[in-house]
């Protein structure tokens, strides 16, 4: 798999109150297919297919990395970017949106993820109406680039209220966004729609769409598989089984925070992420206690 490596400072602006963002940056690309490449940086993994008159791109991290993530994109390609999907709202996700999306650019996503941006911008209107995406759907939508076909689908409550994967199906490659995290404990958006049943759920339609050849490109983490993901879900499963458990004994959200038992199995793996085991038996208990 090839990997090109890119360095640049960090520019002296940030629109986001983040310190570990203050640090030297770097965009990783690796080839996925023929066609397909997962771009790595600082905020969610961006995905980029080379059609032959176009790109299409999902997801575009902070607004301030917008110049290293063109440039990178730039020696992949010189052709424009035709379209943009957001994943979801985040805005490690989306806050680029207003750099990519031009009068050449369509920005696609889910209808709630129109919704929950066009509400930031009451409180922050100078982001602009360019942060919104012009073209949205409900369940599914589906794009032809020459022979290539692009599935976009929604999956209900599982990272978030409006998540969506896209798969292109000829290069055999799957963007999950932030409904998967390779390698590390999930980051579930309760307050904005999320839950650990929708999240397992998401899993098992991917699943379904995908093969054992499938590239997988999570929204965080490097890329991954069928073989993998099956894992991953089997991990969830099994967590839940744990803390339902638990919920049913009547135990307390504080004695579960601190039962290192019902996640032990997979605490080493997982658990070094920005979700450490503790945030992951909360996130479990409070969405399964709350589905009551």
């Amino acid at each position: 798999m090839k990997r090109i490596l890119f360095f640049a400072l960090t520019l002296s602006f940030s629109c986001w109150n983040i310190s570990a963002q203050q640090n030297d940056v770097k965009i990783t690309i690796d080839t996925l297919s023929q066609d397909v490449y997962m771009l790595t940086g600082q905020g969610g993994n961006i995905g980029i297919y080379v059609g032959k008159e176009h790109v299409y791109m999902i997801d575009d991290q902070f607004e301030r990395l917008s110049p290293l993530i063109k440039t990178a994109i730039g020696t992949l390609t010189k052709k424009p970017i035709r379209y943009l999907f957001n994943t979801h709202m985040h805005g490690d996700h989306s806050g680029g949106n207003r750099s990519f999306n031009t009068a050449e650019t369509t920005l696609i996503a889910h209808e709630n993820v129109r919704k929950t941006l066009k509400n930031k911008l009451k409180d922050k209107p100078e982001l602009g109406i360019e942060i919104l995406p012009e073209l949205t759907f409900s369940e599914d939508m589906t794009l032809y680039e020459d022979d290539e076909t692009i599935m976009a689908f929604h999956v209900h409550n599982a990272h978030t209220d409006g998540d969506a994967m896209i798969y292109f199906v000829n290069n055999n490659v799957l963007h999950m966004g932030d409904t998967y995290f390779s390698g590390r404990y999930p980051f579930i958006d309760l307050k904005s729609g999320g839950s650990v049943t929708g999240y397992i759920a998401a899993h098992e339609k991917a699943l379904l769409v995908i093969n054992e050849d499938t590239k997988i490109i999570p929204g965080h983490g490097r890329p991954s598989n069928k073989a993998e993901l099956k894992k991953y879900v089997a991990m969830l499963k099994d967590i839940k089984k744990n803390v339902t458990k638990a919920i049913k004994e009547g135990k307390s959200l504080e004695a579960v925070t601190k039962d290192g038992s019902l996640t032990a199995k997979y605490d080493t793996t997982h658990g070094g992420g920005y979700i450490d085991p503790e945030k992951n038996r909360i996130t479990f208990y409070e969405s399964l206690k709350g589905a009551e």
